[in-house]
């Protein structure tokens, strides 16, 4: 029986104007102070903020390193990112998650299209993902990664708030 085919969707309101929360996603120096899992560091190698440019980024907590990657599909400048997202090297090679549990069958490719619409002097951020795959066996994993996914980006985004909140101090 084929797997569920759900998109993660998460939808986020910031107190800050749609431009800052903008840059927030699409540049370096803002990035590494807010992107990725609470209690990991983040490093850019990479940004090429341009249609099939690509957002390549290392993620260190003590004793580990992982790698990440956005290959960038449409740009439509403080309103929306379509981006693809994989785990890598640091060669940018897509690599499989280095998470033992799901390695084999995570999906190697992720769709993501976040979204940013003006809310007065708010900005609400929807952010909807996908395999880019026909394994029912990685959309099976996906969808059971959904919960998860939602706790971590949960953590994300507040680091996010709170990089937003010191920003427009």
């Amino acid at each position: 029986m084929p797997a569920e085919r759900n998109e993660l969707v998460i939808t986020r309101e910031f107190a800050a104007p749609r431009s800052l929360v903008w840059q927030a996603w699409t540049t370096r120096e803002h990035l590494e102070k807010w992107w990725g899992p609470k209690g990991m560091a983040l490093s850019v190698a990479r940004l090429e903020l341009k249609p099939g440019g690509t957002f390549l980024y290392k993620m260190a907590s003590p004793g580990s390193d992982m790698w990440g990657k956005f290959v960038y599909r449409e740009i439509a400048p403080e309103s929306k990112l379509v981006y693809v997202s994989s785990f890598s090297n640091e060669q940018a090679e897509i690599t499989a998650p280095p998470f033992p549990q799901i390695a084999d069958s995570w999906p190697r490719e992720i769709e993501n299209t976040l979204t940013l619409a003006e809310k007065g002097d708010r900005t609400l951020l929807t952010l909807r993902g996908k395999p880019l795959t026909d394994s029912d066996a990685e959309w099976s994993t996906w969808q059971g990664m959904i919960p998860s996914m939602n706790q971590g980006f949960g953590g994300t985004f507040d680091q996010l708030d709170a990089f937003l909140a010191g920003a427009t101090e």
